[in-house]
């Protein structure tokens, strides 16, 4: 199969089983506050993670991109929403167009609708720094994602194996480009051991990509003869791994994503430590399902969510979330009690 074709069914697959369900963020509700001073013109979404000034702690995160004409369409279409709406937006892996330059305008087409706006390029762990360099330049971006993804290659039927030299490219790729570096997993989930690690290697921005959205070890599965479907529930649900991650670097700049449905999800994230979160899937099908003018519609909406809960809270900024009252309780409450140290 074709990397064109494999990445077509990516997206079919990541589409059917985004279903917006029961979610880890279901267990933790913020402590209500009836007293604020503010006006709702004082909300400010604006904001800064590390080098990288935000107007909206909400981005489009990493989905799509090296299946043709098909990919390019969706690219060029959340590009422009992301311009319309002021956020952010990371392509999915430019490793296919790394390798074959004719999948390069399904990338390009981000930078060609969104010229002015936050770009994240995106490579993998097999990256050199020429080729991180590289879709940097193709994007003219303004940082690079690098994503974790051994247990979706593990599953992928045509995966990679070879892990050998893995931190030894991250730390290589870290030091040798332009721009930041955010690590990323693919929806599993960074653990406070892998965020020290990454701390080892140079890395200062990180993507929570926690357990509760699209799966890639599902997405794989369904791609397999003989599905190993034990690891469909494997991970970190979302807000532990931004709890553990904030706990042990409280200095590291901080994404949230991974089953963020909503401007309520993405306050919790940020109440529990994160400086961004992204959204992917969720968005995604509402584009497909509904076409441009719901996306505009959601992502308003989930900013309306989001400043309603900054007003109730007394926060002007995103970041003065951090740290505000909250209860956590069933799954995520026994996770967080009982994660051996």
């Amino acid at each position: 199969m074709s990397r064109q074709q494999r990445k077509l069914e990516h997206i079919k697959y990541a589409l059917e089983s985004n279903q917006e369900g029961w979610s880890p963020f279901d267990d933790m509700e913020i402590v209500h506050q009836s007293v604020t001073s503010l006006h709702w013109e004082d909300i400010d979404l604006q904001t800064n993670v590390g080098g990288l000034a935000l107007s909206s702690p909400l981005f489009v995160n990493a989905m799509t991109g090296g299946g043709g004409s098909k990919t390019e369409k969706i690219n060029g279409q959340l590009a422009a929403a992301a311009a319309v709406t002021g956020i952010g937006m990371s392509v999915g892996s430019q490793m296919s167009a790394l390798k074959d330059p004719s999948e390069e305008p399904s990338y390009r087409i981000v930078r060609k609708e969104n010229p002015h706006g936050i770009i994240f390029a995106n490579v993998g762990t097999e990256s050199t720094v020429e080729q991180a360099q590289r879709a940097v330049d193709m994007l003219e971006a303004d940082a690079l994602q690098i994503h974790l993804n051994v247990l979706q290659e593990l599953i992928m039927p045509e995966g990679d194996r070879n892990f050998r030299n893995m931190e030894s490219r991250i730390e290589s790729i870290v030091q040798g480009i332009s721009v930041p570096v955010i690590v990323k997993e693919v929806g599993h989930g960074l653990s406070k051991e892998t965020a020290r690690k990454l701390r080892e290697l140079g890395v200062r921005y990180l993507d929570s990509a926690g357990k509760g959205g699209t799966s890639f070890s599902k997405v794989e599965n369904r791609r397999r003869k003989d599905p190993l479907s034990v690891f469909d529930g494997w991970g970190i649900p979302t807000p532990a791994s931004v709890k553990e991650i904030r706990e042990v670097l409280p200095d590291t700049h901080l994404f949230a994503s991974g089953g963020i449905r909503n401007g309520m999800d993405g306050a919790k994230s940020l109440i529990l430590g994160a400086e961004g979160f992204g959204m992917a899937g969720s968005l995604l099908k509402v584009l497909m399902e509904d076409g441009m003018d719901a996306l505009l519609n959601r992502i308003g909406a989930v900013h309306e969510e989001l400043r309603i809960i900054m007003m109730l809270l007394n926060c002007r900024q995103p970041k003065q979330l951090a740290g505000k009252p909250y209860v956590v309780t069933g799954y995520l409450k026994e996770w967080l009690e009982k994660r051996a140290t």
